[in-house]
């Protein structure tokens, strides 16, 4: 085991990843870790149905952290790469990457993540 094991732990180590990369590949590559906890395989439709079925929150955790982090970056989605050099060629101020992610992000959407933790993956979870 790799320390990785609870929803919690899945989301934000596949959001950690997603900020950095594009979503989909770090959403496969956390599902198939995630299913090969529970002793599936991704590349079998059967174990993908029944990992669906018997770990809800490990999916839920996996999808939500896949695609909400990508947030956190210019390169973590492609549109937030595309408005920024949209942005730039009009010669609209925009911020650095750096700058973006200590100015914006981390600021903005670290504390967001932190609720979306405790409304969905928490003892306390009401979603």
């Amino acid at each position: 085991s790799f320390g990785i094991d609870n929803p919690v732990k899945f989301f934000w180590a596949t959001g950690a990843l997603s900020g950095f990369l594009d979503n989909a590949p770090t959403y496969l590559t956390f599902l198939a870790t995630a299913m090969g906890l529970e002793g599936l395989d991704v590349s079998v439709k059967t174990d993908v149905v029944q990992f669906m079925n018997s770990c809800p929150a490990f999916l839920k955790a996996i999808s939500m952290g896949a695609v909400f982090f990508g947030a956190m970056t210019y390169i973590g989605n492609g549109p937030n790469f595309m408005v920024k050099s949209i942005a730039d060629q009009a010669h609209i101020k925009t911020p650095t990457f750096f700058g973006y992610l200590f100015k914006y992000s981390i600021p903005v959407l670290v504390p967001v993540f932190i609720v979306i933790t405790i409304l969905f993956f928490s003892s306390r979870a009401i979603f």
